[in-house]
């Protein structure tokens, strides 16, 4: 009988710049105050990496090299890297590729993925597919994103909920039953209208007049963005539990995007899954889009063990979305 090889994942790793924006430094930025920052989105600061002329990159490489670090793994072995991002460092080379080269993973071919929030789940899942195929045996993932370089900081409906970071996962090979067990994405390119960022792309180059405009800053409309998250979030959740007989009191852990606290709180009670089996870092990081979920996992690292069921669940703009079933490989 032919063994199942799923791709696990065997490290994680994340990275946040240090400078911390607080809510009452925002305060002095735009109209708004900590009550009103904490109550509509759970948000009580956030990492912004201040530096001049430093990327997304900045964030991925010590992400990456952390988790080579703790996975005692040579980046010569490295086979594939995915980098999900929105924010790439330039449009060409890719960011994957950068972070690739600075770390000396020379024998991977690397690429950036781009789904907005979704991106993390969208590379995992991709990645995975590698793995599970036997091509390959160390896939690296990273979700990193500098949100602060598309976000005006005049604007307090989108300066209150970004912030910048990376976290990054090893993918390997498991025969005992551990790692990826299902997973479901989806996308509705209807959600353009809602949530975008309108110039810096062939169909508006940069030019005086997109700048002028703000067309550069990422737009949302904050309403419609909330129901559609909850409902397609909660609904895809309880469709890969009822796909794989799976009750709410199977899951060790839910690990959603961390886009703001009273869309995870709705998740969440929709799907059934009690706070305490909510995996949360909104509080302290904000919304880092690509890296939301990977910092989840570095941050609950210590309290996972082998075969701990997690369902990871995402949204993001296009609109796109999906979850993933899986189980813990390691302590």
């Amino acid at each position: 009988m032919r063994t199942v090889i799923r791709a696990s994942i065997t490290g994680v790793h994340g990275y946040v710049p240090e400078y911390v924006l607080t809510n009452e430094e925002l305060e002095k930025m735009v109209d708004t105050n900590d009550e009103w920052i904490t109550t509509r989105t759970g948000i009580k600061e956030r990492r912004i990496l201040k530096q001049l002329n430093q990327g997304t990159s900045v964030l991925g490489i010590p992400a990456v090299q952390g988790l080579l670090e703790k996975t005692n793994t040579d980046p010569r072995e490295i086979d594939l890297l995915i980098c999900a991002t929105i924010t790439p460092d330039m449009i060409t080379p890719a960011t994957a590729n950068i972070i690739a080269h600075a770390l000396g993973a020379v024998n991977a071919f690397s690429y950036d993925l781009q789904a907005a929030c979704s991106g993390f789940l969208y590379a995992l899942i991709t990645g995975a597919q590698f793995i599970e195929t036997g091509k390959y045996k160390k896939v690296v993932v990273v979700g990193a994103d500098k949100m602060s370089s598309i976000v005006d900081y005049e604007d307090r409906n989108t300066c209150i909920l970004f912030g910048d970071g990376a976290g990054a996962v090893l993918l390997e090979p498991s025969r005992q039953g551990y790692g990826i067990v299902d997973s479901i994405l989806k996308g509705d390119g209807n959600g353009e209208q809602y949530l975008h960022q309108k110039a810096g792309g062939s169909r508006r180059p940069p030019s005086a007049e997109t700048i002028a405009d703000k067309e550069h800053y990422i737009y949302q409309e904050g309403r419609t963005v909330y129901r559609f998250a909850v409902e397609r979030m909660a609904d895809v959740v309880m469709e890969i539990m009822k796909k794989n007989d799976l009750d709410a009191q199977d899951i060790k852990f839910l690990v959603p995007h961390q886009a703001n606290k009273r869309i995870l709180d709705a998740v969440a009670q929709r799907a059934g899954i009690k706070e305490e089996q909510v995996m949360l870092t909104i509080q302290e990081f904000g919304n880092t889009t690509g890296a939301t979920i990977p910092l989840c996992l570095w941050r609950y690292e210590k309290q996972l063990q082998p075969g701990d069921k997690l369902i990871i669940t995402t949204f993001g703009g296009g609109f796109t979305w999906g979850a993933a079933y899986l189980t813990w490989a390691y302590k």
